[in-house]
C-alpha cells in the first residue's frame, strides 16, 4: 500500500508545522527553583520513625531544610525518636522543624504548613508517609478501626496535598510523593482497610498529578514491600520469612532503599515522571 505521506511535506498526524524548516521548539518549564536539593525545603509526615525517618534524613543529607511531623502513639517512644531525628538532621548542617500534627485534622495540617512557610519561606517537596494499620479479618474490623486507617492513610494525604497546593501552584514548582504499598494491588489476608487506603492513595496520586501538572508539580508514589522497621516486629515471624523467600532478590528492604527512591522522584532527573507508582519491593510482586 502506498504511504499517503510519501513524497509529501504533509506532517504526520499530531505533528506541528515547523517554521522555515527549523526543528520543533519544545517549551521548557519556567526556571522557578534552583537546581539540586540544597536550600530547598522538604515536608515529611510521620518523619520521626521508620521509613519516614529515613526519608527525612535523606533530605537532610542532601542539604534540604526538613520539616517533619509526628503523633504520639501508645506504647511507643515517638517523641524521643523525633528528638533524635531532629538532632541528627541538625548535625548534618540542615535546618529542621519537628512538631506534632495529626494529618487527619485539616486545621492542624493548615497550621503545620503555615509554620513551615513562616520558618522556611516556602516548601518544595511533600512526602506523605504517615500511615497506620489495623490488621485482622474484615468481619472483625470495627467501624472505628476502618475509619482510623482510611482517615490517616488516605484523607491525611489529601489534607496535606490540599494544604501545599497553593504554595506549589504559586511558585510553579513542587514534588509530591506518597507512600503506598505492594498490598494496594496484592493484599494478603487481614489487611482490608490498609489495602483499601493504599489503593485509594494511588488513585489520589494520579488525580492530583492531572490537576497539578499544569503548575509544573509532579505527583508520584512509591509502593514498598516489607521494610525493616518497627512494624516488622509486629508481624508473625513466618510471614516475614515467607516474604523474604518470595522476593526475587531474596531480601527485605532497608528504609534507605526506599528513601533513596523517594529522593529520586523529587529530583530533576525525574522531572518528566508524574502520576506513577514505583514499586520498590525487591521483586516480591513478581511471584
Amino acid at each position: 500500500m502506498r504511504n499517503p505521506h510519501a513524497g509529501s511535506s504533509a506532517p504526520w498526524p499530531g505533528d506541528a508545522p515547523s517554521a522555515a524548516g527549523v526543528g520543533l521548539a519544545e517549551p521548557k518549564p519556567a526556571a522557578v527553583a534552583p537546581q539540586g536539593f540544597a536550600g530547598k525545603t522538604a515536608i515529611v509526615t510521620g518523619g520521626a520513625t521508620g521509613l519516614g525517618r529515613a526519608v527525612a534524613l535523606e533530605f537532610g543529607r542532601r542539604g534540604c531544610n526538613v520539616a517533619f511531623c509526628f503523633v504520639n502513639l501508645p506504647g511507643r517512644d515517638v517523641r524521643e525518636m523525633a528528638l533524635l531525628t531532629e538532632t541528627t538532621i541538625s548535625a548534618m548542617g540542615s535546618k529542621v522543624l519537628a512538631t506534632t500534627c495529626d494529618v487527619r485534622d485539616r486545621a492542624a495540617v493548615g497550621r503545620f504548613v503555615s509554620e513551615v512557610e513562616e520558618r522556611f519561606g516556602t516548601a518544595h517537596y511533600l512526602v506523605n508517609n504517615a500511615g497506620i494499620a489495623h490488621d485482622g479479618a474484615l468481619w472483625r474490623l470495627s467501624p472505628a478501626d476502618w475509619r482510623e486507617v482510611i482517615d490517616t492513610n488516605l484523607t491525611g494525604a489529601f489534607n496535606m496535598i490540599q494544604a501545599v497546593a497553593p504554595l506549589f501552584r504559586k511558585q510553579r514548582y513542587g514534588k509530591i510523593v506518597g507512600v503506598s504499598s505492594h498490598q494496594a494491588l496484592r493484599p494478603g489476608f487481614g489487611v482490608t482497610s490498609f489495602s483499601a487506603s493504599k489503593a485509594g492513595l494511588e488513585g489520589l496520586t494520579r488525580a492530583a498529578a492531572v490537576e497539578l501538572g499544569p503548575s509544573n508539580v509532579n505527583v508520584n508514589a512509591v509502593a514498598p514491600g516489607f521494610i525493616r522497621t518497627e512494624r516488622l516486629d509486629q508481624l508473625p515471624t513466618e510471614v516475614v520469612e515467607r516474604a523474604k523467600k518470595r522476593a526475587a532478590l531474596g531480601r527485605l528492604a532497608d528504609p534507605d532503599d526506599v528513601a533513596r527512591v523517594v529522593a529520586f522522584l523529587c529530583s530533576e532527573e525525574a522531572r518528566h515522571v508524574t502520576g506513577q507508582v514505583l514499586v520498590v519491593d525487591g521483586g516480591l510482586s513478581l511471584e
